[in-house]
């Protein structure tokens, strides 16, 4: 009886404690955390509904690369031969790509340029000796062919990526070259792709990078890469094709792009400080007044992340450089006078701060934390604008880059959630430099084993256990 009225005792005490300390501390914090989110939620709906904006004037006026720059289409010249062709170089960065490596170079092998016009450079960083083995092979064997395809390798993985492409334009060879396009493990560009891009770049001084889309090959996989295909419609649909039709900036996805060697060498070439070398590489050209072009119905078929720990691991690293890579050139972004204040505004505010920072913290922070816990506090209050019209409009406004995906904006609302506790984390370990800064893994593929997969029958299950849902 005495233990039974000793604990109702000291619930009374905690009640009492909870009930004293709630308002002066709980409460006043919340609301001023309340605020804080409030406005960082309006800030990404202006983001959005800007950009939704401009996207629909684009659509009206027809405002195409090809009737923003001038393009015309490289002619055969029968006294010049296949000089009027410019030398291109195609570099292949890989690392241990036993499923995809015969992919990516038998695509970058079947480009239709003249073969004396192009040098294909496979960069291979692997560390299992069966795989390079086999890349080698197969680079020989389309050497065989009369391709001039050169296999590059270096006795270090110092700078990762950024390394690689970094070492691979200090061969002698590359001086013959003045453009490079670049491809990862998993991308195979269609036999037009110069075709479509050099023009640009040979038509237009001004122009450093030529970059096309995305189009991705196992969307249909399961639910999560649908949920990964709406997200990143949403970036080339809208976010890289306003900043190239108004700002002529975007940040430069490492992938199925086209540089003018010039530029990229004015800008200090390839860095590894951050994980998003490339990002890096299109800030630094930017400043130097370089301009770049996005050539959205230009796709280059490439694979997504198939397991959830090959997903939050390449996310770690595209939600961290941003953050690392904003702390360290915010300064040097103010301080530039080669390019307008307008446009530096808008790479500050618009393509860091809000996109890169802010769209991540306010995902976590209020939709997974503060609201949650004002339904414990009522003496918090939350309006209905901040806490279902705005968040409402802006996911519909998101979504709208996949309609095909229109009905899964539930599950998409629920995955972007637990994804922001990841990206929010490496968030601040970019702005912090952190421990895991510079942690770099290469993001699994499956290639010719994901075909495999999607053509074999699935066997019949005689039960579902539990633990497997």
């Amino acid at each position: 009886m005495e233990s039974q009225d000793g604990t109702i005792a000291l619930t009374g005490q905690i009640g009492l404690i909870w009930k004293q300390t709630k308002a002066p501390l709980l409460v006043s914090f919340l609301k001023v955390v309340v605020v804080v989110c409030l406005a960082m939620s309006v800030m990404l709906f202006v983001e959005r509904v800007y950009m939704g904006i401009v996207i629909v004037f684009l659509r009206l006026l027809g405002r195409k690369p090809k009737k923003m720059y001038k393009w015309e289409a490289i002619k055969d010249d029968v006294e010049l031969g296949n000089s009027s062709y410019p030398m291109v170089l195609i570099q292949i960065p890989m690392y241990n790509e036993k499923e995809v490596y015969q992919l990516s170079i038998g695509a970058a092998c079947g480009l239709s340029w003249p073969a004396d016009r192009i040098i294909i450079q496979v960069l291979d960083d692997s560390t299992d000796r069966a795989i390079k083995s086999m890349v080698e092979q197969e680079c020989k064997r389309w050497a065989s062919k009369g391709i001039n395809i050169k296999y590059e390798i270096r006795d270090n993985r110092n700078g990762y990526k950024a390394g690689a492409l970094k070492e691979g334009m200090k061969h002698s060879y590359v001086n013959q070259c003045d453009y490079v396009a670049i491809f990862d493990a998993d991308f195979q560009p269609e036999p037009d792709f110069l075709y479509r891009t050099i023009p640009f770049l040979i038509n237009n001084p001004e122009i450093a990078l030529v970059q096309a889309r995305w189009k991705f090959v196992n969307s249909d996989e399961c639910l999560m890469t649908r949920m990964q295909e709406m997200s990143l419609d949403y970036h080339f649909i809208v976010e890289q094709e306003v900043g190239s039709s108004t700002y002529a900036f975007f940040g430069f996805n490492g992938t199925a792009g086209v540089w003018r060697i010039s530029a990229l060498n004015e800008a200090g070439g390839w860095k590894d400080r951050t994980t998003v070398e490339d990002m890096d590489l299109a800030v630094r050209a930017s400043l130097k007044g370089w301009k770049f072009v996005y050539v959205g119905n230009l796709k280059v078929k490439n694979e997504l992340p198939s397991t959830f720990k090959a997903y939050r691991y390449q996310q770690h690293r595209w939600s961290c450089g941003p953050a690392n890579l904003f702390k360290k050139m915010a300064i040097e972004i103010i301080r530039n006078r080669k390019v307008s204040l307008w446009k530096k505004f808008y790479v500050i505010y618009s393509f860091f701060f809000v996109r890169k920072i802010v769209a991540h913290i306010v995902t976590f922070v209020f939709y997974c934390v503060v609201l949650p816990t004002t339904v414990f506090v009522p003496e918090v209050q939350v309006p209905k604008w901040g806490a279902v019209y705005i968040p409402s409009i802006i996911t519909l406004l998101n979504a709208v880059g996949t309609p095909r995906s229109l009905h899964l904006v539930m599950f998409w609302i629920l995955f972007e959630n637990v994804m922001s506790l990841h990206r929010t984390k490496a968030t601040f370990i970019g702005l912090l430099e952190a421990g895991r800064v510079n942690e770099w893994v290469v993001t699994e593929k499956l290639g010719d084993a994901l075909k495999a997969k999607s053509g074999a029958k699935a066997p019949k299950r005689t039960h579902i256990r539990m633990g497997e849902r």
